[in-house]
């Protein structure tokens, strides 16, 4: 991962909430929050023909001649193109995790949010750093359709990134399941820890009882452009700084 545009030694995740705790006791607030709760409002973005152009073919599928073939999003041709001014926004994307363990997105409107959406994905972080170091990702997560039943119009109309539970191919080939999750306090501890960092890339020290004391936990936070293709397609594109030549990443959440 690159070095962060601001400092990345900083110096320890506060410890998560006692697990003793009884199951059915109701968690008390996090106290000294620093996170601000996201926007209700949607946002416009300006767009330029370049990021007009550039949304537009990054949604052609990759050819790949792995055996498992993950479905990416397609533009319906008696829909058009989407118009980008309302179906494109920026967003504050963090990928972390210990070395040793799963990497997770975090998906924030802003470096002072709290987050709107967490997921677990289905690979060990050395091998998603391996992965960036080799150029382009491209993850796609899917999940099924409920049936059309009009009994059941609560999960028909369940929003993309609510679905708990996706099958996860990376360049075509299936790696497992993403979980998406609740924000945990170690979770938004590390949030608050970076809320000065907008880009950038570093380790934090760890507090993970599974690493120990000396577990390091590796990230990487950037802007992602968000495209809202339809009600089953949402897709996430990392925004490099102009005249960087890093890694391209992107995340596909597709209903099948």
């Amino acid at each position: 991962m690159a070095t962060s545009s601001s400092s990345s030694s900083i110096s320890s995740i506060p410890p998560s909430s006692p697990s003793s705790s009884p199951a059915t006791a109701t968690t008390p607030p996090r106290p000294n929050n620093l996170l601000e709760p996201p926007s209700s409002k949607k946002k416009k973005n300006k767009s330029n023909v370049f990021r007009v152009l550039r949304t537009v073919f990054r949604s052609f599928p990759i050819f790949t001649t792995s055996s498992i073939a993950c479905k990416i999003p397609v533009i319906n041709p008696g829909l058009g193109v989407a118009d980008p001014h309302h179906n494109t926004s920026r967003v504050t994307g963090t990928l972390f995790g210990y070395r040793k363990g799963r990497v997770s997105l975090c998906i924030q409107e802003t470096p002072k949010c709290l987050p709107s959406l967490v997921v677990e994905l289905a690979m060990q972080t050395t091998t998603f750093q391996k992965e960036l170091s080799m150029g382009m990702v491209r993850i796609a997560l899917e999940t099924e359709k409920q049936p059309n039943n009009n009994n059941n119009k609560t999960e028909k109309n369940t929003n993309i990134l609510d679905e708990p539970l996706w099958t996860m191919f990376c360049k075509g080939d299936k790696t497992g399941y993403g979980v998406r999750r609740e924000a945990t306090d170690e979770d938004l501890s590390v949030m608050e820890l970076l809320r000065p960092v907008s880009m950038g890339a570093g380790v934090l020290p760890g507090n993970s009882e599974s690493e120990g004391p000396d577990g390091e936990m590796a990230y990487m936070r950037a802007y992602f452009e968000r495209v809202i293709g339809s009600k089953d397609s949402e897709t996430f594109y990392m925004l490099s700084p102009e005249g960087n030549n890093g890694p391209e990443l992107s995340f596909f959440f597709v209903r099948v």
